[in-house]
């Protein structure tokens, strides 16, 4: 039997994050002028759209009775469906799109901070080519940054005991600069290291190889530019904005974005992956043959920012999803309850 407790500390979570989604989606609208649009819980297999995310991650998928048994999978991300809609909607540069995604991810291990599935703002704007450079991505970080901390002061008021210690300003990092700084940790030991110091942190250059001949993590080669020369030593127009978590104290990422690939990066990041059959496909065509707009686009986690702002330990605390029940009743031992 539920608790009264139980019951009253769900409703009050489910509530609070109800308003932590409407008063982000709010800012960030109004920070990067986008537009708020439908998005598909299925794509088509065989297209190229869905997103393989690190190139490992298996979707799921079914065939469609009504279509002579053609298969679809749920969606990972939507980041190359974005800019096919953004074409189709003939969106000029300085504008976007924003999306509610829904999506499943059955590879991952779950635990406080991964769920099998994934909400998020998935957003895309059209830039124009001049601006393909860092000084333009640093731009659109700072106004996502600035929409976090409006939320954050927006949750603070309504319960000032989930004040947040972020900082006024976001730091960029490139994975080089912690490279050299921690050589001798792990990427992710790199990560504490930097958000822990700094509070949040923009780190660039995710998927591309380092100096060091590793990469220090992975990304797909059709959708981010990780491969762009910025200075004699970086390359890379992508990064994850990472912010610290002192309840869970580690790093914590929010959002995974970038500048996404043109036909001179996609052919590059294609051959250096060994995936250049992926040419064939119906969207890398369509990008290859220069028929789609420049943009910028990423992914922000709902209940990852939920989880933050409210200060919870498990991402289950405010996302209903599958949970193994050992895992539901150890930790109701110890007062966290999933949804």
């Amino acid at each position: 039997m539920k608790t009264i407790l139980q019951l009253s500390q769900k409703l009050e979570t489910e509530e609070a994050v109800d308003f932590v989604k409407s008063e982000f989606e709010k800012h960030l609208k109004a920070q990067l002028s986008l537009v708020k649009i439908s998005a598909p819980t299925v794509v088509l297999h065989g297209t190229g759209i869905n997103d393989d995310l690190n190139g490992i991650e298996r979707p799921v998928g079914f065939p469609i009775k009504a279509m002579q048994e053609r298969r679809a999978e749920v969606v990972q991300s939507l980041a190359k469906w974005k800019r096919l809609r953004l074409r189709e909607y003939e969106i000029e540069p300085g504008m976007g799109i924003v999306t509610d995604m829904k999506a499943l991810r059955p590879d991952e291990d779950l635990g406080p901070i991964h769920s099998i599935s994934v909400d998020q703002w998935d957003w895309e704007k059209v830039m124009t080519p001049t601006e393909r450079h860092l000084d333009f991505l640093k731009a659109q970080v700072k106004k996502i940054y600035s929409a976090i901390l409006d939320t954050q002061a927006a949750i603070t008021q309504k319960h000032p005991l989930l004040s947040q210690d972020l900082p006024a300003e976001i730091t960029f990092l490139h994975t080089e600069d912690l490279l050299k700084q921690y050589p001798h940790l792990t990427p992710k030991q790199r990560e504490d290291r930097a958000a822990q110091e700094y509070g949040a942190v923009f780190l660039i250059g995710i998927g591309g190889l380092m100096e060091s001949g590793e990469a220090h993590d992975g990304r797909a080669p059709d959708y981010d530019d990780w491969s762009t020369p910025t200075s004699a030593s970086t390359k890379g127009l992508n990064g994850d904005i990472l912010v610290w978590n002192a309840v869970l104290e580690q790093a914590f990422e929010l959002s995974s974005m970038g500048i996404r690939v043109d036909k001179k990066t996609l052919e590059l990041q294609l051959q250096e992956r060994k995936a250049e059959d992926r040419k064939s496909l119906y969207y890398h065509d369509q990008l290859l043959s220069e028929k789609l707009p420049q943009t910028i686009g990423g992914g922000i986690g709902q209940s990852r920012l939920c989880m933050f702002l409210l200060q919870k330990r498990h991402i289950g605390e405010v996302q209903a999803s599958i949970w193994p029940e050992e895992m539901r009743q150890e930790l109701k031992t110890e007062g966290v309850f999933l949804l």
